[in-house]
């Protein structure tokens, strides 16, 4: 019961994190002005971000859960794999949003030593990084 959950949030959520990238924050672009598009970007990645960490959460305890459960498998490190890849793209999002977004703000406003741009691409290169994380990890788990 607990890996079937564990697949369905990752599929989910790399699901979320495709269709963010490749359809919401584009489509927006294509059809309005730069200034809407890039706030109504920046809304979508909020609302994206904190479901990543709420997620992210669910299955690091699903992880560890179902790591105590497999009583009659040879005993397995408490860092796998998994666990890896959803720590990774707990480093994504903390970086890539928390981190980045708060400098992204400033350097709009002309504050900064690196320009808008640099720092888009980084939370830009940040985000596509974790959607590699969770389409590794949902591939893992629906392998079993």
């Amino acid at each position: 019961m607990l890996q079937r959950l564990a697949r369905l949030l990752a599929g989910l959520w790399a699901g979320l994190l495709v269709g963010l990238g490749a359809i919401g924050a584009p489509a927006g672009f294509a059809v309005t002005t730069v200034e809407i598009a890039g706030r109504s970007a920046g809304r979508m990645f909020a609302i994206e971000a904190h479901l990543s960490l709420a997620v992210a959460v669910i299955l690091l305890l699903l992880n560890r859960k179902t790591v105590l459960a497999e009583h009659d498998q040879p005993p397995t490190p408490a860092l796998n794999t998994n666990l890896l890849l959803v720590l990774g793209t707990l480093f994504c999002t903390i970086v890539g949003y928390f981190v980045l977004q708060p400098m992204m703000a400033a350097a709009r406003a002309g504050e900064g030593s690196l320009s808008f741009g640099a720092l888009h691409g980084l939370s830009a290169g940040l985000f596509a990084l974790k959607g590699l994380l969770v389409l590794a990890l949902a591939w893992r788990l629906t392998a079993r």
